[in-house]
């Protein structure tokens, strides 16, 4: 993960457990809709890692909501 980008990662994952409590799923019932650890879940809610295209569109088709929705940050 480049560290220029640090900040960004860390709202795409808060807006990812925003959207994951909205829907009244914890992390693992997300993961398994996505075929990921729990672990990985948790460390793409947290920054910890980076997070591919194709699994942040997973997790919108599991979470019934456009990409947009996770990209927009709050100031």
């Amino acid at each position: 993960m480049n560290s220029e980008f640090r900040k960004q990662y860390i709202d795409l994952g808060l807006n990812i457990a925003y959207y994951r409590k909205k829907n009244g799923l914890s992390q693992m019932e997300l993961a398994d809709k996505i075929n990921v650890s729990r672990t990985h879940m948790s460390r793409i809610e947290t920054a910890q890692c980076a997070v591919s295209l194709d699994v942040v569109f997973d997790i919108c088709g599991a979470l019934k909501i456009r990409p947009a929705s996770l990209f927009d940050f709050r100031d």
